[in-house]
């Protein structure tokens, strides 16, 4: 039985925001003479585009640019299911969320069942998760487990320790998941045991609240808007008719417009299958604000007056969704700030201790975002912005320095490269594939040249978006909604329409492009037993 639940109530609201082993039928990697550690760094809704060592249009992030300076950077790097728990299932398991089991946000997770860290743990590391789980149940395998419950807060956090529910801690939770993730690695630096650790943020997910440090003149940061941020969805009615455009967001929760400045919020949030006529989203704005300590409210306060002020000045006029575009980015952007600042400090350890040369470093995200592409946040869609992960790896002893890699590679590959970087058995069972060859250099003609995409959370449900799933290669994607209703296919041309904005379903130039990957949609259904 897990042994912790999230409160349905508490549940429903945030997301707006072991078994048998499988076979091991293949032959185990080469064990190096000292088994390499692991630490996986991963955060929430990371997108590509917010990290400098991909672009630094946006943002620069020094700290995790180490990571890709010293290692390998993933160009094309894709989620499966591109929703919170379902991506962690999926990296977990190395199999798609069909097999796991855990299609959407809302559907049960079988902790009982195997997990690359259980399978690490039996091979001798010592195992830890410190942050965000996201899958409920206190899961198999880990020596030290310090999670939050569901989605945590960006303040005071609570966290579940090995089963037991603490008291709420006072502080930055992105801090303070990097200030236990430090006492495990010093733990770990004192003995000779291999570790694998899962350093995993929060941040940047939804309502990305600053760090106290990140307030000052983060009102006056400006950044370029995107070329579709007042997308008109022509020729794509399933992206018209999703309830996740920064115009719609929350002013409270989202954009911080205080209760004094606008009451009732005039936003949905992605929300509006709630009917329920007592549900307001300013008393929840002023729950999550009441629960700060004072001293974090008294830095707050100077902050959401001049953005209520600003607010005042815009509301209802042509400038309004260009500020509201700027709001939300200020905050994403300080949060991943926050993010790439404590990471360094977990790197600056790994040098000062000598754990660096033989510990293996990944940062990923779950999955990516919309920074305003489409008009939008959140993520769901398979197009290019939430379908794309960042992926970095470095490996001194194994990876060279500041390499790139251009395959199609899946967040369920992760589970067996690092069984086979460890020296341990991967099972047949995974949908997965070894990134150690492409890490090494290799260049591989049997690499898979298309990649399938699913999305199985209801419409009715947070941000209205249809049910699909679709097959993308190096060039091309085709998208199938099988939402009833809103059935279709659109088809795009990724070097000439990078956007996604013109659907080229029918179009004769692309007849033969068309049933190619009909095809291939329905071959890689069969070959990873796609059923319904």
């Amino acid at each position: 039985m897990p042994r912790y639940l999230l409160p349905a109530t508490l549940f429903l609201f945030l997301l707006t925001q072991c078994a048998s082993a499988p076979s091991t039928d293949s032959a185990p990697a080469d064990a190096p003479a000292q088994r390499p550690n692991i630490l996986f760094i991963m955060s929430d809704d990371h997108a590509q585009r917010a990290i400098s060592a991909y672009t630094d249009e946006l943002i620069e992030t020094p700290n995790l640019d180490r990571i890709a300076d010293g290692g390998m950077l993933f160009r094309n790097s894709f989620v499966t299911n591109s929703i919170c728990a379902p991506s962690r299932a999926a990296i977990l398991t190395g199999k798609y969320s069909h097999i796991n089991g855990k299609i959407d946000n809302l559907s049960p997770f079988n902790p009982d069942q195997w997990t690359f860290p259980e399978a690490l743990h039996e091979a001798g590391y010592r195992t830890a998760l410190i942050g965000k789980h996201h899958l409920q149940a206190v899961p198999r395998g880990f020596d030290e487990f310090r999670g939050l419950i569901g989605q945590g807060e960006y303040w005071q956090p609570t966290f579940v320790h090995n089963g037991d529910t603490l008291p709420e801690e006072s502080g930055y939770t992105t801090t303070i998941i990097t200030d236990y993730a430090l006492e495990e690695l010093k733990r770990n630096a004192a003995g000779d045991q291999p570790f694998m650790m899962l350093y995993w943020h929060k941040a940047p997910h939804r309502n990305w609240m600053p760090d106290t440090a990140d307030l000052p003149g983060l009102l006056d940061q400006r950044y370029p808007e995107p070329a579709t941020l007042r997308d008109d969805y022509a020729g794509r009615p399933r992206a018209a008719h999703a309830d996740m455009r920064i115009a719609d967001m929350f002013t409270s929760t989202d954009l911080k417009v205080s209760g004094d400045y606008q009451n009732p919020d005039p936003g949905t949030g992605g929300a509006t299958f709630i009917t329920d006529p007592k549900w307001d989203n300013i008393t929840n704005f002023n729950y999550m604000m009441g629960r700060l300590s004072p001293e974090v409210r008294a830095a707050y306060a100077p902050f959401l007056a001049e953005i209520g002020k600003q607010w005042q000045a815009v509301k209802g006029t042509d400038q309004e969704l260009s500020w509201r575009y700027q709001r939300y980015m200020q905050d994403y952007l300080a949060s991943v700030k926050s993010v790439d600042d404590n990471v360094g400090r977990v790197l600056d350890y790994l040098d000062e201790s000598g754990l660096a040369e033989n510990t293996i470093v990944i940062y990923t995200s779950d999955q990516g975002f919309y920074l305003g592409e489409h008009g939008w946040y959140d993520k769901r869609f398979m197009y290019e912005e939430s379908h794309r992960t960042p992926l970095m790896i470095r490996y001194p002893s194994l990876i060279e320095a500041g390499s790139t890699a251009e395959e199609l590679v899946l967040n369920i590959d992760l589970a067996p490269t690092l069984l086979e970087l460890a020296g341990s058995q991967v099972p047949t069972e995974l949908q997965g594939r070894s990134l150690v060859p492409i890490l090494r250099g290799e260049t591989l003609p049997d690499w898979r040249d298309a990649v399938y995409y699913r999305y199985y959370q209801q419409m009715n449900s947070y941000h209205r978006v249809a049910r699909h799933e679709g097959v993308r290669d190096e060039r091309y994607k085709l998208i199938h909604f099988t939402e009833p209703g809103y059935e279709g296919y659109e088809l795009y041309d990724l070097q000439d329409d990078p956007t996604e904005v013109e659907n080229r379903i029918d179009d004769e130039a692309l007849a033969a492009v068309q049933e190619r990957l009909i095809e291939k949609l329905a071959a890689l259904r069969e070959e990873l037993g796609v059923e319904d």
